[in-house]
């Protein structure tokens, strides 16, 4: 039987914030779609989209006491749905926000557009203490123009940098920046320039190579590649270098020692085993076990318990991987360096964080965790497709907006899980007919499955391998520029997409908006932050 509102605890506005700052944990999870989530939300909501809820919420809120309070658009009833799944994972403490946005709106409390929140703010608060230098895009083209070869790093994921870049630039992910630019940069007189695709990540970039002292000029590039588009230079696309995989051992050695001083500066205890396995265990805490380094190690020997974050895009993204405010964090530490660093930004951002080695993280137990048994939908290969197709099926497609108007299986139907019965009521299916379902990851289909169970439906199929199963069956596929509508995109963030899509108006008020962050919050949200900014010898 489905879960109504009034089977929940269900608090409001004033009184979820009061939680946000009563220094016990809260998990404050935002249920709607990307699309919606960053057009308005609460400062520190996290994002949780009721798509992937029973995929994301163990990995986001680790124990299952933490308090945990759940937000909507005040209209639907996804809070309530969402409440029943928690529950049926083993949570016990879940709660309501009354109204979602809206109510959190009519309180005089800000949404915030965007996504990120507090890593994005906490870049324009780090430029704004350390005065973190910074280059315009075309001051930057005129030295290269004279010939000048300062070493130019992208900060960003290799993915990112393959679509567009500064030509020339070395992609070094931020979290790898410390352990491998001595090994890209030998000398302590070339001038190393930093990039991200806008701000926060060249800022920390650079920062990071400050606070650890290393010797050479550090510089940020302004806005990144939109500041470089927008002042009419030409970006490079299609890129395939990458930071070399071979370390030079002596610049290894130097940048342990500059990262022990770093961490003795912010007071990061390595801890051993014992108060590790205490730190895991405790049921009245949330701790975060975190593996930092690139997803070629942690593929190759990192362990199964551990979450894996690159630190660069940990700290740049928060609240994608710690999804519990006074959550502690704990960082797997391989070599010395990486772990260390990311700790340092960490402990800025609000969090009690400390180092295992990898050595006794190796010797740990695992604790109690979410569970979920949802049963896997039957998979259907070229033949079954064939057979499906002739009897009529409705075909439900619950891929992304953007990849169903590229092409999508003729007479399918683009759904998401939060509209489903929307979609079913619309094409006027009912209970006792099939349903074939496409999506890119089966566990989007077979979460969705458990409310189309729950409306009565019991014949559903996968297709095998998506939209391609389809194609292989010799079935027709179709493109649709246009629909789903934009209104209906909900999974889709218009105000960041477009900006990578070379649309410089969209670059201008994204850039227009992180620096305008810190004007916008309230002097709560900015007291989450603890920087600091002595000046260095």
């Amino acid at each position: 039987m489905a879960l109504n509102r009034k089977d929940v605890p269900v608090v409001d506005a004033t009184t979820t914030r009061a939680w946000l700052n009563d220094g016990a944990e809260i998990a404050l999870l935002d249920l709607r779609e990307a699309g919606q989530f960053g057009e308005g939300h609460p400062f520190f909501a996290i994002p949780l989209p009721y798509s992937r809820l029973e995929i994301d919420a163990p990995r986001l809120v680790p124990r299952l006491g933490t308090r945990i309070v759940l937000l909507d658009d005040g209209a639907a009833s996804v809070s309530a749905r969402a409440a029943q799944r928690l529950t049926g994972l083993g949570y016990t403490n879940v709660a309501i926000l009354r109204d979602g946005t809206r109510g959190w709106a009519s309180a005089g409390y800000t949404l915030f557009k965007g996504v990120n929140l507090p890593s994005k703010t906490f870049g324009e608060l780090i430029e704004h203490a350390h005065g973190t230098p910074h280059i315009s895009p075309s001051n930057l083209a005129a030295q290269l123009a004279r010939g000048q070869t300062p070493a130019l790093i992208d900060g960003r994921t290799l993915d990112e940098h393959r679509k567009m870049t500064i030509p020339g630039a070395i992609p070094v992910p931020n979290g790898e920046l410390a352990y491998r630019i001595g090994t890209l940069v030998g000398d302590t007189e070339t001038p190393i320039f930093i990039h991200c695709a806008g701000r926060t990540r060249s800022i920390i970039g650079a920062q990071t190579l400050r606070n650890l002292g290393v010797p050479n000029p550090v510089t940020a590039l302004e806005n990144g590649t939109q500041g470089w588009a927008l002042a009419g230079l030409t970006l490079e696309h299609g890129s395939e270098r990458r930071y070399p995989d071979v370390l030079s051992e002596t610049a290894i050695a130097e940048a342990r020692a500059r990262a022990a001083t770093l961490a003795a500066r912010f007071s990061i205890a390595t801890i051993d085993t014992a108060k590790t396995q205490a730190w895991l265990a405790d049921p009245r805490r949330t701790t975060f076990l975190l593996d930092v380094r690139t997803q070629e190690e942690y593929a190759h020997d990192g362990l199964p318990f551990a979450t894996h974050a690159p630190g660069g895009q940990l700290v740049q993204a928060t609240d994608q991987t710690i999804g519990v405010r006074h959550a502690r964090v704990l960082l797997i530490d391989h070599d010395g360096v990486r772990a260390p660093v990311t700790a340092s930004w960490l402990v800025q951002l609000g969090y009690e964080t400390a180092l295992v080695s990898s050595a006794d993280a190796s010797r740990l137990r695992t604790g109690n965790s979410a569970r979920s048994a949802q049963p896997p939908l039957p998979k259907l290969d070229t033949s079954a497709l064939r057979e499906a197709a002739a009897s009529h099926a409705h075909l439900i497609d619950l891929r992304p907006s953007a990849a169903y108007r590229r092409e999508h299986a003729a007479n399918a139907h683009w759904s998401i899980r939060p509209q489903l019965g929307r979609t079913l009521e619309a094409v006027n299916a009912s209970p006792d007919e099939t349903l074939l379902v496409f999506a890119d990851d089966p566990a989007i289909a077979n979460i969705a499955a458990i409310d189309l169970r729950e409306q009565g439906f019991t014949s559903i199929y996968l297709a095998g391998n998506g939209v391609q199963t389809w194609k292989d069956a010799g079935l027709s596929v179709a493109s649709t520029p246009d629909l789903p509508a934009d209104t209906a995109r909900i999974d889709y963030l218009f105000f960041v997409h477009d900006r990578h899509d070379g649309n410089l108006d969209a670059a201008r008020q994204y850039l227009e908006w992180e620096t305008g962050l810190i004007a916008q919050c309230a002097p709560d949200e900015l007291a989450a932050f603890r920087i600091d900014a002595p000046a260095l010898s």
